[in-house]
């Protein structure tokens, strides 16, 4: 691996911002999926150094994924023990690597642009909307969970929000305003903005922690309790370091239940890596694009480990590669320094790592929601068309109101709905001229026409006056359907003679077969 040496100062800094947004991130993920705090550690870890350092993605930041939680709580209860699902992870893994070599990666072509946009924007709607409760003080949801419906009973994202502001802690708000202050000032004033040695987010989070280190000496009402605080397992000794690693229960690799689920992990966390990586190629400044078929079998690679050491499954994450981009990261050192500093943290200071009050961390992941969804992408993707604007806004409400696989489906149903109105309408240019021997109907054929562009053409033909003369020109055609060369053989054996239409065929190839009744001009 080569390393940029114009980057590699930056790189390290946005990889120190991106440790800060994942520490959390991956205890929340944990807890939420009903697996060891340290499991989610474990997978951020790997996922920075050693599928940063497989992967072709130079932004992309991978760790434990929101979207898994709900199917890792599934499985670890229905196959009975923490170790046996591991397994399934190992074999998710080595599923992974056959799905790249088999490149399945190439299907991230095919999502369409307004929908990744769409997932960006409803990302950042949801970080903001799910960070307002950590800022004030109120932290009865984890750090991590993007769904609507939320882990708590009877909540959803709306609901936290309002509790949230009934549960108002005045020191959390204060260290949140502070911190948003920081960053803000590392934003907008030109002296900071040049200050390279540290980042704006790493002076948040030591103010926060400073600031409520003096609120316990001057104003004891304003300190924030331990349950408000980053929450990472502190071992007593090296033996009990060691006892937080787990080994999978190899005897269950017979167990079909541990197939199915290794299986429904693959394709999910795939799934969601692919549209990580495709938002991540949108968003590098640099416009560099990732071999996605490597991506999978570096993910894969990931997996594997991941699940011989006791960690959690990992993608590709949205949040984490947001953070690295918004941070100045161009290289994946960035990527891989995120994981090392997760891995000397945990080693030498997680009691310093257990003072730092969500509070700040809510204000560093409000200033990325606010990035990815900020006013301007809306103004951009209105000023695009309906067509675009549309698809766009159902994938950001459907993402926000459910969750994001189900968000981009339905995003993506909708886009394709009107990707292929459009081609209906794109198939043909239609019009009528006025001649004086008589009416003619020109039909231009677009440079591609598919079997989706049938019925349009069908209805077409049948709509035709009595004793018209059409012209189709296929001049400038690469492709036409089988379907429709043979709706045009029809009509002309059978259609036009019904209705006296003389046909003039121009610019059809010879292997399509077409004879008119009238003169044709071939290629």
């Amino acid at each position: 691996m080569k390393i940029n040496s114009n980057y590699f100062k930056t790189d390290i800094l946005s990889g120190l911002v991106v440790f800060l947004v994942a520490l959390p991130l991956c205890l929340g993920i944990a807890l939420a999926s009903g697996a060891p705090l340290f499991s989610g550690i474990i997978a951020g870890i790997i996922g920075g150094i050693v599928v940063g350092f497989l992967s072709h993605s130079q932004l992309s930041v991978s760790g434990p994924a929101a979207g898994l939680t709900a199917i890792v709580l599934a499985a670890i209860t229905s196959l009975g023990s923490y170790e046996t699902f591991l397994m399934a992870v190992v074999l998710a893994g080595a599923l992974q690597i056959l799905l790249g070599f088999a490149k399945a990666g190439t299907i991230s072509n095919y999502f369409p642009s307004n929908v990744i946009e769409g997932m960006l924007t409803a990302i950042g709607i949801i970080i903001i909307l799910k960070q307002i409760p950590h800022a004030v003080g109120y932290d009865a949801d984890v750090e991590g969970d993007e769904a609507f419906i939320e882990k708590v009973e009877g909540h959803n994202t709306f609901s936290s929000v309002l509790d949230g502001l009934n549960h108002v802690q005045t020191g959390a708000i204060i260290i949140c305003l502070v911190s948003l202050a920081i960053l803000i000032a590392f934003n907008k004033v030109d002296f900071l903005k040049k200050l390279k040695v540290v980042p704006g987010a790493l002076i948040a989070v030591i103010a926060g922690v400073v600031l409520n280190e003096v609120f316990k000496i001057i104003s004891p009402d304003f300190v924030i309790q331990q349950e408000h605080l980053v929450n990472l397992p502190v071992p007593k000794s090296f033996d009990d370091f060691i006892g937080q690693f787990k080994l999978p229960n190899f005897s269950s690799i017979t167990d079909s239940k541990v197939w199915i689920v290794a299986a429904t992990i693959a394709v999910v966390a795939s799934i969601e890596t692919l549209l990580c990586i495709e938002a991540s190629d949108k968003m590098d400044p640099l416009k560099r694009y990732t071999n996605t078929n490597a991506e999978l079998f570096a993910q894969g690679a990931g997996n594997i480990l991941s699940g011989l050491l006791g960690g959690l499954p990992m993608t590709s994450v949205i949040v984490r590669t947001s953070a690295n981009v918004n941070s100045g990261g161009r290289t994946k050192v960035a990527t891989m320094a995120h994981g090392l500093f997760l891995l000397i943290a945990v080693l030498t200071i997680p009691t310093i790592l257990n003072k730092i009050p969500l509070a700040c961390l809510a204000a560093i992941l409000l200033m990325i929601g606010y990035k990815l969804a900020s006013p301007s992408v809306f103004k951009h993707m209105w000023q695009g068309g309906k067509y675009q604007f549309i698809p766009f806004i159902v994938t950001v409400l459907a993402i926000v109101f459910t969750d994001l696989l189900k968000g981009v489906g339905i995003g993506l149903v909708v886009s394709i709905f009107f990707i292929l109105r459009a081609n209906l309408k794109l198939a043909y240019f239609f019009k009528k001229e006025d001649y004086h021997e008589g009416e003619t109907i020109t039909m231009k054929l677009a440079q591609e026409v598919s079997f989706l562009n049938k019925a349009a053409i069908k209805q077409t033909l049948g709509h035709l006056p009595e004793n018209s003369k059409l012209l189709i020109d296929a001049s400038d055609t690469f492709y036409i359907d089988h379907d429709v060369i043979q709706l045009f053989k029809d009509f002309l054996n059978i259609g036009s003679k019904d209705k006296n239409i003389k046909v003039e065929l121009v610019g059809f190839k010879s292997e399509y077969n077409l004879d008119a009744p009238t003169h044709v001009t071939s290629h």
